[in-house]
């Protein structure tokens, strides 16, 4: 999920779809909700960040053979999927999102048979695979951005943007990974602008273009054979784009990316790699678009052959302060208003499409810092209430590679510990402007996309397991702690509480189908709902809070039976105890 925002990345939607085939998709309709019976409805996705996974060689990058020797780990989860980040060639300044070889693997992480080797292990235990994918732009050291950068005749100049010299000035775009925020980068041997919504080493492709579209459906094509289960697309919405090239409408002031996914065209190339693509091959596919509700029923209306699944960033971008980059809110965030976005969400997949539920991800903090509580008293009690969250919603969850340990945010003192490049990128612009670095510092703490980039935490030996050499980015220092050695031996550790959670899921289909209502609502501190289908009804409480709260739900548990509580003692009537979880089947 690649989430670029510079203080004005405000709303994201990001969307999942896929072709159903007959022995995949159970047709039979739900007694209580006009929803289909699907399997990847009912699926709990991994996301595993290749990176930061396994190292196998020692150069402290995580690889293809380190994730094939934790497989049977991955298996004792109880997912079903996993999505893998961005694994193609690639120079790396963009931890891979600047593809420059779409039918080859980065040398870091191994060779195209490693590859195989992984998709063949995963399928061997029943998991599928959703490999991540760039659309909007590749990598200006891509063949295609080579040739088309010498000469205006070459057949590839017209597979990107480009604004002639001779024209003056493009018109203004910007750039969300720009310093000075501008879109356009001049190059000399063609002597015109070439557009890049994102880095000036991401020219984004000419979707416009014909001959590009066909080359990149045959690049999708390449993987399906292969046997790859689908596609988690980045920054999909904004391959579209007016090439009338208007000055910027006064309207999307501030909210350039909401312009940028409003390309007149968009829903029209979705529709024709749906045909080409993404139902003769019956592929599953996650794409970032943008937008309100009625602009994602666009995307998910499965009588328009689109996408078919959709998931809000609304949610997620929750709390942090307006105009600024990712700066928690100093107060707080307001829980009611919180629970508002995801009735609101929930509500707009009722009828038709279907949501997607995360919390964390490469692209965001771990989160049990960023929305539960990271202190040693509190930590594993907030990680296991956010997962009761994660797995109980009406929606497909989404999953990332260590919260089921808790891991937590590293919270780095130094500008230099940071390797990601937004990050980068916006320091240097709050520096520009003279700004206060320490506050930007501080608040990055708890917001900064490296923190949950760090690596994954197997055990207590040098390195946390991950690495026998200096890992890529810095190791929280409480692996000796907070590692899977340690929470395969604990029967009451997070790890297994996740197990025992995806389980519960599983066992109890209105968990998956039931409808979703919000009971307590203007309670501040507790997230409360029911979940009912066919006549069988559960309520879910989840205490967001260090204290004992009170509950006033108007339901009586005290003959309920629970079925599952992040506490060794059983619950209490009305009442939750700090960060307490609990599922009651009425």
């Amino acid at each position: 999920m690649y989430m670029k925002r510079a203080g004005f990345y405000i709303v994201l939607i990001c969307l999942l779809s896929l072709s159903c085939t007959n022995e995949e998709t159970k047709e039979e309709q739900s007694t209580d909700l006009s929803t289909k019976r699907t399997w990847w409805k009912e699926a709990v996705v991994y996301q595993i960040y290749p990176r930061s996974f396994k190292d196998s060689d020692g150069d402290g990058i995580g690889d293809l053979k380190g994730i094939i020797s934790k497989l049977d780990y991955i298996k004792s989860l109880g997912i079903d999927a996993v999505w893998l980040n961005p694994v193609y060639e690639s120079p790396n300044k963009d931890n891979g999102y600047d593809i420059s070889d779409y039918q080859n693997i980065m040398k870091q992480f191994g060779t195209m048979n490693d590859f195989d080797v992984l998709l063949k292990g995963f399928h061997d235990r029943g998991i599928k695979v959703m490999m991540d994918l760039v659309l909007n732009h590749c990598s200006n050291e891509h063949k295609w951005f080579k040739e088309a950068s010498k000469s205006r005749s070459s057949p590839y100049y017209h597979y990107f943007h480009w604004w002639p010299a001779e024209k003056g000035e493009p018109p203004y775009r910007f750039s969300i990974f720009d310093e000075k925020g501008y879109g356009w980068e001049f190059n000399k041997p063609t002597n015109s602008y070439y557009l890049h919504y994102f880095g000036d080493f991401q020219p984004d492709l000419n979707w416009e273009n014909p001959a590009l579209r066909q080359e990149i459906y045959t690049m999708m094509k390449y993987w399906a054979k292969k046997g790859v289960d689908g596609f988690r697309m980045d920054a999909f919405a904004f391959i579209s784009k007016d090439t009338t090239w208007p000055a910027l409408p006064a309207e999307y002031n501030g909210n350039w990316t909401l312009y940028y996914a409003s390309g007149p065209h968009l829903h029209e190339y979705i529709q024709e790699m749906n045909k080409e693509v993404l139902t003769p091959y019956k592929l599953v596919t996650v794409a970032e678009a943008m937008g309100d509700v009625p602009r994602v029923k666009l995307f998910v209306d499965e009588d328009r052959n689109e996408l078919n699944m959709a998931y809000n960033f609304e949610a997620i971008d929750f709390g942090y302060l307006p105009n600024e980059y990712k700066m928690p809110d100093p107060n707080g965030w307001d829980l009611v208003k919180w629970k508002g976005i995801y009735k609101k969400w929930d509500s707009a997949f009722t009828e038709k499409g279907w949501g997607t539920m995360y919390l964390g991800n490469h692209d965001q903090p771990r989160m049990v810092t960023r929305w539960g509580n990271d202190a040693p008293e509190f930590r594993e009690l907030s990680s296991k209430m956010l997962t009761t969250f994660i797995l109980s919603m009406r929606t497909t969850p989404y999953y990332y590679f260590g919260d089921e340990i808790g891991m937590s945010n590293i919270k780095f003192d130094k500008v230099e510990d940071y390797n990601d490049v937004e990050l980068h990128t916006n320091y240097a612009q709050v520096k520009a402007k003279s700004g206060d670095m320490k506050r930007f510092l501080e608040g990055m703490k708890i917001s900064s996309r490296d923190n949950g980039r760090t690596p994954m935490q197997w055990d207590t030996t040098t390195g946390a397991g991950f690495t026998t050499g200096m890992p890529w980015l810095k190791i929280n220092p409480n692996y000796n702690t907070v590692n899977v050695a340690a929470a395969e031996k604990d029967a009451n550790s997070c790890l297994n509480y996740f197990r025992k959670m995806i389980k519960l899921r599983k066992d109890n289909e209105t968990l998956i189908y039931g409808a979703f209502t919000l009971v307590d609502a203007d309670n501040p501190d507790v997230f409360a709902f029911t979940r009912e289908l066919k006549g069988k009804k559960f309520l879910v409480l989840l205490n967001f809070r260090n204290k004992e709260v009170s509950v006033k739900t108007g339901i009586d548990v005290r003959k309920a039976e629970v079925l599952i509580n992040n506490y060794t003692t059983a619950p209490v009537a009305d009442k939750l105890r700090p960060y307490e979880a609990v599922i009651f089947k009425l």
